[in-house]
């Protein structure tokens, strides 16, 4: 991989970059909102320094050229190249002297260019442009069972006002659920969004999220368990309307315990731009 190969493949990133983060919303499938400046700053950052070390190899790959052809100007243009004796015998040791320091030249070549495996670099742009990693849904969701960390302390909840389903995230039901001490969910419905993940207890299935705290490699999942529902196809974006079960343990109990919910009706809904809480 030459040096063009190389500022080429960096304008390409840059460009992959750009394309997810200024002119679409892909890359909320990887971070969070925030990062979105920094990432175009980055891309465009990539695009300039790409096109420029692309127009110095260039113009250095001409500057070579041109001094290779005022050193060696065509023999056969003087005249008695054609002829025989010492100017021709000069003119077969300037073939072998231009055909040595090609071979120097197609040496140096390769001394200076890269394998071939650096060709790989190009498939995380290709990937992008051409297929780009969806959020991540059920399958990260049921092999990730560790509970979300707690941050509110409990009463620290506002109250519920009006009247008729109330909408909210899924991961402030959660919290409500476990942690409000007023019960501000008893005996009111309220409306989740999010995607259908499988249960293992038959008669069940979750309503999930996924929530980031920088992107989405330090993501985890945030389920309800919905019940009286049929359930949907996995990965199936809903809203959920129906009522909180208030949690009861008659026995200790191993693993994770998730919130229920009473489903009363359900609507499928197109995935949002964020997908992540």
């Amino acid at each position: 991989m030459n040096r063009v190969t190389q500022n080429l493949v960096l304008t390409l990133l840059g460009c992959a970059v750009l394309w997810i983060s200024a002119f679409s919303t892909t890359y909320l499938n990887y971070v969070k909102p925030g990062f979105r400046p920094f990432l175009i700053g980055a891309g465009a950052v990539l695009v300039v320094l790409g096109l420029i070390g692309l127009f110095q190899a260039i113009r250095a790959q001409e500057d070579v050229t041109g001094e290779g052809v005022r050193e060696h100007p065509h023999d056969h243009d003087r005249p008695g190249a054609s002829g025989h004796g010492p100017a021709n015998g000069g003119g077969d040791s300037g073939d072998d002297g231009d055909s040595d320091r090609d071979g120097d030249g197609d040496g140096h070549d390769h001394a200076h260019g890269g394998p071939r495996v650096a060709w790989l670099l190009c498939l995380p742009v290709f990937a992008i442009f051409l297929i780009a990693p969806p959020a991540l849904g059920s399958f990260a969701a049921s092999r990730d069972d560790t509970p979300p960390p707690r941050d509110r302390t409990p009463g620290s909840f506002t109250p519920l006002t009006g009247t008729g389903a109330v909408e909210m995230t899924v991961g402030d039901f959660i919290g409500r659920a476990w942690d409000d001490d007023k019960k501000s969910l008893t005996g009111r419905e309220v409306k989740l969004t999010g995607f259908v993940s499988p249960a293992k207890r038959k008669g069940q299935w979750y309503v999930t999220r996924m929530q980031i705290a920088c992107c989405a490699a330090d993501a985890f999942p945030l389920k309800v368990a919905v019940r009286g529902l049929q359930a949907p196809p996995t990965d199936t974006w809903v809203e959920v309307t129906g009522t909180w079960i208030p949690q009861t343990f008659g026995k200790m109990t191993t693993g994770v315990i998730y919130p229920q919910l009473t489903g009363k009706s359900l609507v499928r809904v197109d995935a949002p731009d964020e997908q992540y809480e």
